[in-house]
């Protein structure tokens, strides 16, 4: 792990963080099953897993006569977590996705370091590495554990590519030769869905990780490089695939695309894999698949789009931390994990035989050899609206000044991030941590 010395609390990081929001959340008296137990409170933010998590919270505390879990599952999860944090009521057990609001809560120095902790020892190593890639800059430690990612590239309609005897594509040149014999044969290649502008962002991403570096952004902050330089074939490629797409994409939003790739009105769909619930609510017969996006010359150069989409931290200023480990470790186990990536249709982040949806047979190669990078808007702040400015691009066509604007945008809204940046590669001239 890194060795950059550990920050402490920045109360003002905090501050930051929560500017802007209302204060609006109280606490709640523990049920009588509670008394004279330790209480592990958590919180986390996937409102479409409460389901699953109120049967983990029954289980665990069927099993434990010690401990009481306690779990919310707010619709606004990260504004109610930010602002007990502020007021200093922050739970014991965060579960969060894998985003810039990890980087601002180590900078902050609010999460219990779990370096050399036994929860860890199944986490598959490719995304301990996504998880520092996250980073700001290189911290000592380790400070959550991934549990559970999801994986985009394009969806497929399997039975229409078996009755058409279409292949796989391998590279952007297949890629693009089966979308035109698609056409040629009186269907629809792609569906996008970009009325909605965070689908845009669907295949921005899963292009950028193979045309520009992992750490673009890393890279645009200390000066080595721009967005107008690495980002220009990525959009090129955004705006060649709306030669494929459905006519006026963006009178129509992601529910849409959904309904309208479930019906057979389009060949595949450029979308991650969390889409499949939604597609198969209207077509529970669909038979999907998925595949890497060919964005690069050759199949050597894929590589698969997976983040983390839920992991686990500890905050620091937890006052039961073996018992907040204790739930990770109910959670690792691995009736747990599987359950939980089957109910939500997503990859463990954690190692073991586990059963994976057959959507994402064609993923697994590239998961077990750890070809894999993060969504690379997981660093772009919310505040510059990329995906608008993605929206924008594709309507307006003008690639330079979007690639211009990225550039102002990413100084005008990061420059705390440039400065530790900056900050750090002159503390570290040779790269040494």
């Amino acid at each position: 792990m890194h060795s950059m010395t550990k920050k402490i609390v920045s109360v003002g990081l905090i501050a930051a963080l929560c500017s802007g929001m209302t204060l609006g959340m109280t606490g709640c008296g523990q049920p009588d099953e509670a008394k004279g137990k330790t209480v592990v409170s958590m919180i986390q933010y996937k409102q479409e897993a409460l389901d699953i998590f109120d049967q983990i919270q029954a289980d665990f505390n069927a099993s434990h006569d010690d401990i009481y879990l306690e779990i919310e599952s707010p619709s606004d999860a990260m504004t109610i977590l930010k602002t007990r944090l502020i007021r200093e009521e922050a739970p014991d057990i965060i579960g969060f996705g894998g985003d810039v609001n990890y980087s601002n809560f180590v900078d902050a120095g609010i999460l219990m370091d779990l370096s050399g902790s036994d929860v860890l020892d199944k986490v598959n190593p490719a995304y301990l590495e996504i998880l520092e890639s996250l980073e700001y800059v290189p911290t000592d430690g380790t400070f959550a554990m991934p549990y559970a990612a999801n994986a985009a590239g394009m969806l497929y309609n399997k039975d229409m590519f078996e009755e058409h005897g279409w292949e796989i594509p391998t590279n952007w040149n297949e890629f693009t030769a089966l979308c035109d014999q698609i056409q040629s044969e009186g269907i629809q290649p792609l569906y996008s869905g970009y009325k909605d502008t965070w689908t845009c962002l669907a295949p921005w991403n899963a292009i950028a990780i193979e045309l520009s570096p992992s750490d673009v952004c890393f890279q645009v902050s200390d000066g080595e490089t721009t967005f107008a330089k690495e980002y220009a074939e990525v959009a090129d490629k955004m705006q060649e695939l709306l030669k494929y797409a459905e006519d006026g994409p963006f009178a129509y939003g992601y529910n849409d695309a959904c309904l309208a790739f479930g019906d057979g009105q389009s060949a595949m769909f450029a979308i991650g894999s969390y889409a499949v619930p939604q597609i198969l609510s209207s077509n529970p017969d669909m038979n999907i698949g998925s595949f890497v996006m060919p964005a690069a010359d050759s199949e050597e150069e894929l590589i698969l789009n997976s983040g983390i989409d839920l992991q686990f931290a500890i905050s620091e200023s937890c006052e039961n931390k073996e018992a907040a480990l204790e739930v990770l470790r109910f959670l690792a186990e691995d009736e747990n994990v599987q359950n939980y990536i089957t109910a939500q249709n997503s990859v463990s982040c954690l190692e073991g035989d586990y059963e994976t949806s057959p959507v994402l047979e064609n993923m697994i190669p590239y998961i077990e050899a750890g070809r894999m990078a993060d969504f690379q808007d997981h660093h772009y702040p919310s505040e510059m609206a990329v995906d608008a400015m993605i929206q924008t691009f594709l309507i307006d066509g003008d690639r330079d000044a979007f690639l211009e604007k990225f550039d102002a945008n990413w100084v005008r809204y990061n420059r705390d991030v440039i400065k530790k940046v900056q900050d750090y590669t002159a503390a570290h001239p040779d790269g040494e941590e």
